[in-house]
């Protein structure tokens, strides 16, 4: 049941980051959320917390909360790009999602983690 939790959340944050590209792209219009609103934030700030809890690995509580940092920098960083890239400021842009791709790529290591755990 966790496994497939898990992976679920991981989808949710892999289907914020297409609209997030499909907007950056021209193709989409989706300006984000922050990080309490998307559906990896609400499982984060509520059920998740519930979930690791009833997890029996020592290192489950430690991994689930390392992802709130890279996770509220990874909105900031996805908001910086949309906004500069509105703005006309195309290298500005590909900064900000450079560091957007970087904060992607820690939260799905450690929802992977997560998912190993179970």
């Amino acid at each position: 049941m966790k496994r497939a939790f898990f992976l679920l959340r991981l989808n949710d944050h892999i289907q914020y980051l297409k609209k997030i590209e499909a907007t950056l792209a021209g193709t989409g219009d989706f300006q984000g959320t922050s990080h309490f609103d998307c559906k990896l934030g609400k499982w984060l700030y509520d059920e998740g917390v519930k979930q690791v809890a009833g997890m029996k690995e020592s290192n489950a509580k430690i991994l689930f909360h390392e992802i709130f940092e890279p996770h509220e920098l990874f909105h900031n960083s996805s908001k910086a790009a949309l906004d500069k890239k509105q703005a006309g400021d195309d290298d500005g842009a590909k900064a900000a999602m450079t560091e957007m791709y970087k904060l992607s790529h820690v939260i799905v290591q450690k929802l992977l983690a997560l998912d190993k755990l179970d």
